[in-house]
């Protein structure tokens, strides 16, 4: 696991085996993921979305505690797969990182509770796997808008390598409907970066830091 700008984000690269037949890797092993991260990744349900080119689904985060960490790979297509950091308090507060993952480098992101996730389908099918922490529950669930400009995503909604020029991004009406980040902040919807760390430190079997206690 290799650490992203953002602190609790994280990417995975495995090793593809390829021969005349195909290919085989290891998409997740949970005693290597439990020794860079310090704790293990306790999956309670597995989710798969297909889409369309040009299709973005996000940004997606629940309450904390207990919020919903996710371990994303795309097996089928490719997508830009975007983290966001949406802790109210957070050093990194409203930064974001993008990474392509596709069926050929098999690439997963690993996000931490109370970051926010989206993406955005680059191929003309894509498919993408979320590995959960926690399950479904509507009334945790929330979202801001994936095209706030305060954000400032680069969603590549003009050209792409893998197709033709996109015309408009493809968004449910949840999505399209959904705070920007700054209206999230001041309604109080956003989860707290204190309750994150503790949140972490809890898995970690760590004391919660002074400052936080």
């Amino acid at each position: 696991m290799e650490a992203l700008g953002i602190e609790g984000a994280w990417v995975f690269t495995p090793q593809v085996y390829q021969d005349d037949r195909g290919a085989f890797f290891e998409a997740f092993r949970g005693g290597e993921f439990a020794a860079d991260l310090g704790y293990r990744l306790d999956v309670a349900q597995v989710n798969c979305s297909v889409s369309r080119r040009g299709v973005i689904r996000g940004i997606h985060y629940a309450d904390v505690p207990p919020g919903q960490a996710k371990y994303v790979t795309c097996v089928r297509g490719a997508v830009l797969d975007v983290v966001a950091d949406l802790r109210a308090g957070s050093p990194g507060f409203g930064k974001w990182e993008a990474v392509r993952l596709d069926e050929d480098s098999r690439k997963a992101v690993f996000l931490a509770e109370g970051l926010g996730h989206g993406f955005m389908a680059l191929s003309d099918a894509a498919t993408v796997l979320y590995l959960c922490s926690t399950p479904y529950a509507p009334g945790r669930e929330h979202g801001v808008n994936p095209l706030d400009p305060a954000i400032g995503i680069s969603w590549p909604l003009e050209k792409t390598d893998d197709g033709p020029v996109l015309s408009e991004p493809v968004l449910s009406e949840k999505d399209a409907a959904a705070p920007t980040l700054d209206e999230a902040l001041r309604q109080g919807r956003l989860p707290r970066y204190e309750d994150c760390v503790a949140y972490a430190a809890g898995l970690r079997g760590q004391p919660v830091p002074p400052a936080l206690d």
